[in-house]
């Protein structure tokens, strides 16, 4: 009999690791909850930065957030000099949001959106959505779902040969 191994059981394994993850009691002590924002607060917010920026919406619950965060906190050390990362939580709780901000070490700026005005007024469903906004609040481009490393370079890269 020839081994076949249960492509199942990885999947569960994989969801079990990622399950286990959400709220693993990070310490959110020093992470203020996280301030209500529109769309043209939002807008104003990058424009009064003088940057392009890299807008995140997640969600703590969200898996593939929790895939691709680490690349942002990565990026955000890589660009932040050039570059304004924004997160924007949605359909979320306060403290899902201040647990997943600390969990992954999101150090750049983060919104509270719980009904999701956001996407609604920017174009998207679901999560994660990433948005390349000029430094004119403008968005250049739109990512839905998971990011890489390539897509999100080449957003960056989009970015500041416009600026």
């Amino acid at each position: 009999m020839e081994f076949k191994p249960l492509k199942g059981i990885a999947t569960l394994l994989s969801l079990a690791i990622v399950l286990a993850a959400c709220g693993d009691g990070a310490d959110t002590s020093g992470i203020a909850d996280l301030p209500p924002t529109t769309p043209d607060d939002l807008t104003a917010y990058v424009v009064d930065d003088g940057r392009p920026a890299v807008v995140n919406v997640w969600a703590s619950w969200c898996g593939p957030c929790r895939a691709e965060a680490p690349l942002l906190t990565e990026a955000h050390a890589d660009y932040a000099d050039e570059v304004l990362f924004v997160g924007v939580d949605v359909q979320d709780s306060q403290d899902g949001a201040k647990a997943f901000i600390a969990e992954f070490g999101l150090d750049f700026d983060h919104f509270f959106d719980p009904n999701r005005a956001i996407p609604a007024a920017w174009g998207g469903f679901g999560v994660p959505i990433t948005y390349f906004v000029d430094a004119d609040g403008t968005i250049i481009d739109t990512h839905a779902g998971i990011l890489d490393e390539r897509t999100l370079v080449a957003g960056i890269d989009g970015l500041l040969a416009g600026s």
